[in-house]
């Protein structure tokens, strides 16, 4: 550990004397280390042991800290390996790209978990929402997002078959695929809201049922105009920051 960064981790030992448990205190301070980029995403933290040590705390005390960090969605434990601190994806609102190259943008690796991928027949809003005729098939998909191995999203779409009649020949991106076919999409329309976690996206993503998630409906448009991707996402929103620039 360079000097640097000892002399930062110093600097989080609590105060004794304060009112404030000396856990809240330490997982305070971390927080506050990590939002100023003491550890960049993906960063191994030190060990508890290390931090007792450091921080002259025990190991109920650090471990606790850790607790509070690891709720708030500000770091990973993996078995075996230690504590990471989380990806956290910025994603512009002025900007169209996918999840994949938005990840792989920020160092990480893209990835999907496939649930499910399968040919039917449109519903009544896909029908609407896609144009298509009351008799039209659709391709669907349902995949968790992935970050190496941290489940950022919970996405299904839905495109007209004869976009993707082979739902199965989809790859980690959509819209690489559709690149390759010669139908990109070159223009979405999203709509962002606030949503309480099912019991079955909560267990997806791996976070308490009633959690707070980031909806997101995206109806993505060919160069055409017309309406080739339907998709709903469901971000974690300890993982998920959307920035929008504005100018008068």
């Amino acid at each position: 550990m360079d000097k640097a960064r000892e002399n930062a981790l110093l600097a989080l030992k609590p105060d004794a004397d304060s009112s404030t448990p000396l856990y809240l205190q330490v997982a305070n301070k971390l927080s506050n280390a990590i939002a100023t980029g003491l550890w960049q995403a993906d960063e191994a933290l030190p060990s508890e042991r290390v931090l007792c040590d450091m921080l002259e705390i025990s190991r109920v005390t650090a471990r606790k800290s850790m607790d509070i960090l690891f709720e708030q969605g500000l770091i990973v434990r993996r078995q075996g390996s230690g504590t990471y601190i989380a990806p956290r994806l910025v994603q512009p609102l002025s900007r169209l790209t996918s999840f994949s190259e938005e990840i792989r943008s920020r160092g990480f690796a893209p990835a999907s978990r496939w649930l499910s991928r399968e040919i039917g027949i449109a519903s009544q809003e896909e029908v609407l929402r896609l144009g298509l005729s009351p008799a039209a098939t659709v391709a669907r998909l349902k995949r968790l997002r992935m970050a190496d191995d941290t489940v950022m999203a919970v996405e299904t779409s839905t495109l007209p078959s004869r976009y993707l009649p082979d739902p199965g020949s989809v790859g980690d991106s959509l819209y690489a695929y559709l690149d390759g076919r010669g139908t990109p999409v070159t223009r979405a329309l999203q709509h962002i809201k606030a949503v309480n976690a099912s019991d079955e996206i909560a267990q997806l993503a791996g976070i308490p049922s009633g959690s707070a998630m980031l909806m997101i409906t995206r109806i993505g448009y060919l160069d055409s105009g017309l309406p080739v991707e339907l998709t709903y996402s469901y971000c974690r929103n300890d993982y998920y920051d959307f920035v929008a620039e504005l100018r008068r």
